[in-house]
């Protein structure tokens, strides 16, 4: 019996037919495929015979992986044709470009087809740039299949890749060549490019990191691969009106995603709830249950200047459509028959659902074991297809390494330990030497809270097998711990923080040698719950742990995780976050890129930023310093067009632009930064006009980002920010001196206008809870300088551009826990500044609003909500001062764009490339192999 194959024609997909009744070798050919195309095959994976699902009545189970193929296919010179009807690639100049564009136009129409405006422009140029995209992938694949080299599979529950287009032909060397052939035809590229919706598959910096690490894979030609979730509606869309944040579906996907190439012929098996049952030999399975699919689509990721084309494989979740129950719908119970199947489709709804309830927290476990199965599914059929008669288990970790982005991938390590002991029939002990050797766990958070802990019974109910998994990882663990030589003294101590299960009661097997044996709390009258704690146990699977700065990585090993840092020293390491400099400066600051080119000489520093650092020697250069300052105020136009689009407000180029971008969140203090605005527009009613200008020099302060829908204090600081901006933006006195304005539905594409114009950047979180921040990065890079606390990455940008060019207030990270004892016994006394501030809120001078929830959390000493655990009012009168010594700055034109310079010129270390290199050495043991 035949299945259906995918023939990659031209960059097209086009399904033939292909006998799966024998295994093929790579390089044969196929009659079948003949009718598409002449074709040079190779394989890609399937599922194993061993992983596929179990038969139904109907039900046309998975052929083995042999049989399962994508042909690499390079275009096939057609007759003799109009030149709109070339689908095929003839060359990468503008007359091609602009012809194969006018094939995609004619043949490929999804809007009128009597029309040709901006939105058809762009998917006709994102499905043009795909085909050149789909030959460089297929040679990638094709190469990476002979020399099967290790790969890096990095999983990440985010990725936030931004528009693709202006990147992808960046990348690939076709930026003037698409703008010509686009001109050919009557379109500006700027205009068709901001057609593209940004893809809603992430939030904040976690998965900005995750999408410039594969930028930065891609451009090293590493072998890699990126594993997520395809979200259909996002987090949300952000909508700012006079009632604070209002919150949306995404709706990126409604026209299609011209960029994704769904691979209907890869999908996994994924199983929830049901049992676990023994056979009389001990062996385990796992069996009933809910059973879904999760199908494959790829997002091609281009490298700069560099053949290599790596893949992100996003997961989809369906059923098989015999479980759509053809019965009930037919008897009018329509919600009953379609039940599996939204059931299904639910997991990959929307990022992050809310967690609240016990059906939250269901969905985010089922999109995390969703996550970890596929993948894992999808690494094993691979490693397997291309060792061939090699195959043998114990080169697994010599060709596949695993890194955990946060906690969110934990479930890699028990789904990889039931593969291999219950399919594939390995002994506990080398299943568990293979897992250790292949994960490794990146650490982003000292924040309790974000040290996912998930309760013991809402995955015993969901993964049965895998708790069973997780508890004898946890006895083995306790065993180690105990015959590691800790003092008796401590060794209950110990157990109960660094095990995995917290609440639980030990093992029986380890309670002798445990002396009171307190594993789990004895209170009958309010029991503590019963959790599962995935930080331990990344820490105790993983053979590497790093955190993300270097201030971070000693956090880590002091605290967060110190008892781990004791007993395995050579686990932990530190890798600081880098972003993409093709992104976040050649391509979204092309004004102040020209201006770097022209004085160093080339574009070289865009792939080796270390040609940056020579902009020191350059630093007192008048015309550089010209040339800098014209650029600078080209984008902040540009924000300035930008913000009067989006908002109606007119501001200023003449302005210091002030800005504050991030994940709405307590600890990043939006909070202290409004509140220091609100200080400065009281002081500014409280002075003539003669006086304020004396005072103070002209400054926007631009907010943005997004309040998790349900964390309501973070929605109380946007609502504050909106009535706060509606107040200063319209009073008279106060004019071009002060404005308030938070950017609506904050995203990468935003962040591409915002950060170039942005002069002074806002990183301002309570030291020591920043793990390293990269949007810290990003400003610098672009030349804005930094008002900012000792933590994360700022500790390093600080030492890199020089104290001089960087702005330092508040506390240090090492004496935060001392200010907080001091909160919690009385001592300390809030400066009159600060409470000036918050009475001016409390007066109702920004409107009616009851925003004591929120200014509660600034006031009293101690008590879950209060105390000032963020430390807002002991940095305030610090921060304000800071700020008065940023408008002495800014008054002085030549010393501020000296200030620009510096910071650009000491960005080097934070490019995403250095990042990738050290993972690459250091933890992963990959090596760079180029397409020839």
């Amino acid at each position: 019996m035949g299945t259906m194959g995918v023939i990659l024609h031209g960059g097209v997909a086009q399904l033939c037919s292909i006998n799966s009744a024998r295994p093929r070798a790579a390089d044969s050919s196929s009659s079948s495929a003949s009718s598409c195309s002449a074709a040079k095959k190779t394989s890609i994976c399937g599922t194993p015979l061993a992983l596929t699902a179990t038969r139904r009545p109907g039900l046309l189970l998975r052929p083995p992986i042999e049989s399962l193929r994508i042909r690499s296919v390079a275009a096939k010179p057609r007759p003799p044709q109009a030149a709109s009807e070339k689908g095929c690639l003839a060359g990468e100049d503008a007359a091609s470009i602009a012809a194969n564009l006018k094939y995609h136009v004619d043949y490929k129409p999804l809007f009128y087809p009597l029309k040709f405006e901006s939105k058809q422009a762009y998917y006709a140029a994102a499905q043009s740039v795909r085909d050149h995209l789909v030959k460089r992938w297929n040679e990638t694949f094709v190469h990476f299949q002979k020399q099967h080299p290790k790969h890096i599979h990095y999983l990440s529950m985010e990725f936030l890749q931004g528009r693709a287009l202006t990147n992808a032909i960046g990348n690939m060397g076709l930026t003037d060549s698409y703008a010509q052939a686009l001109k050919k035809l009557g379109h500006d590229l700027e205009k068709v490019a901001i057609q593209e919706p940004d893809a809603a598959l992430g939030n904040g910096g976690l998965g900005r990191l995750a999408s410039c690490f594969l930028d930065s894979l891609a451009t090293l030609n590493y072998p890699a691969w990126g594993y997520g979730l395809r979200y259909k509606y996002g987090l949300f869309r952000q909508q700012i009106t006079n009632e604070g944040q209002q919150e949306w579906p995404e709706s990126w996907l409604e026209a299609g995603n011209p960029w994704e190439i769904p691979r209907f012929d890869v999908w996994y098996p994924i199983k929830f709830f049901g049992r676990v049952i023994s056979s009389k030999s001990g062996k385990k399975k796992w069996v009933g249950g809910e059973d879904i699919r999760a199908v494959a689509y790829d997002l091609p990721i281009p490298g700069y200047k560099t053949k290599n084309t790596i893949s992100l494989r996003l997961w989809s979740t369906t059923v098989a459509a015999e479980d759509f129950d053809l019965v009930s719908f037919n008897a009018g119970e329509h919600d009953k028959a379609g039940r599996a199947i939204y059931s299904a489709e639910r997991i990959c709804n929307i990022l992050y659902p809310g967690d609240a309830t016990p059906e939250g927290k269901l969905l985010r476990l089922k999109q995390q074991y969703t996550l970890c199965s596929a993948s894992i599914q999808d690494m094993i059929a691979r490693f397997k297809e291309r060792s061939g008669s090699g195959f043998s288990w114990s080169k697994f970790s010599s060709k596949v390494a695993i890194q955990m982005n946060d906690t969110h991938p934990t479930l890699c390590v028990p789904e990889l330990m039931r593969i291999l002991v219950d399919i594939e029939g390995l002994a506990w002990e080398e299943a568990w030497k293979i897992t250790q050797a292949t994960v490794a766990y990146t650490n982003h958070t000292v924040l309790p809270e974000a040290l996912e802990k998930w309760p013991l019974d809402l995955m015993q109910k969901l993964l049965p097998r895998h708790i069973e998994i997780i508890h004898r990882i946890d006895e083995e663990f306790i065993k180690t711990l105990i015959t590691s030589g800790i003092d008796k003294g401590e060794i209950e101590k110990k157990i109960l923080s660094m095990r995995v299960f917290e609440n639980v009661a030990l093992p029986e097997s380890v309670k002798s040698s445990v002396p009171h044996q307190h594993g789990k709390d004895d209170d009958e009258f309010n029991p503590a719950p019963e959790l599962v704690r995935m930080a331990n146990l990344c820490v105790i699977a993983g053979h590497k742990v790093n955190g993300v700065a270097a201030i971070h990585s000693e956090i880590v090993k002091d605290e967060v995780f110190n008892d781990f840092y004791k007993l395995w020293p050579e686990k932990f390491q530190n890798k600081t976050n880098g972003v993409t400099p093709r992104r976040w400066m050649r391509f979204c600051n092309p004004e102040l890129s020209k201006v770097i080119t022209k004085y160093l000489g080339s574009e070289e520093w865009v792939a080796k930023t270390d040609q940056l650092a020579r902009l020191k020697d350059m630093v007192d250069n008048k015309e550089l310093i010209k040339d800098w300052a014209a650029a600078k105020r080209a984008c902040k136009s540009k924000l300035a067009a930008y913000i009067k689009e989006q908002t109606g407000l007119v501001i200023s180029p003449d302005s210091l632009f002030d800005t504050q971008v991030k994940r709405i969140h307590e600890y990043k203090r939006q909070l202290l930064n409004i509140l220091g605005c609100i200080y400065r527009y009281k002081k500014m009613k409280e002075m003539s006009p003669k006086e304020r200008k004396a005072k103070y020099v002209n400054r926007v302060t631009l907010f943005g980002g997004k309040a998790f829908a349900t964390y309501w204090n973070a929605k109380r600081i946007v609502k504050l920010i909106t009535d706060v901006g509606n107040t200063v933006n319209k009073d008279p006195d106060i004019g071009d001196l002060m404005k308030v304005i938070i950017v609506p539905d904050y995203n990468v594409s935003v962040a591409e206008i915002l950060i170039p114009g942005s002069e002074l950047s806002e990183q301002i979180s309570t030291a020591g809870m920043e793990a390293s921040g990269t949007s810290n990065m990003k400003f610098s890079m672009n030349g804005a300088v930094l008002i900012g606390t000792l933590d994360g990455a700022n500790v390093e940008i600080r030492e890199e551009v020089g104290e001089d060019n960087f702005f330092l207030f508040g506390a240090f990270a090492h004496e935060v826990a001392n200010l907080r004892k001091e909160r919690a016994e009385g001592k300390f006394e809030p400066d009159p500044r600060f409470i000036e501030a918050m009475d001016f809120i409390k007066s109702g001078a920004f409107g009616g609003y009851d925003y004591t929830p929120l200014l509660s959390t600034l006031e009293g000493n101690s008590g879950f909500g209060q105390g000032d655990y963020f430390l807002v009012g002991k940095d305030f009168p610090d921060y304000i001062e800071c700020q008065e010594k940023v408008d002495e700055a800014y008054r002085d034109k030549e010393r501020w764009t000296k200030m620009s310079i510096m910071n650009v010129a000491g960005s080097p270390k934070f490019s995403s490339d250095r990042t990738i290199h050290e993972y690459a050495n250091e933890i992963w043991g990959i090596k760079p192999l180029p397409v020839p």
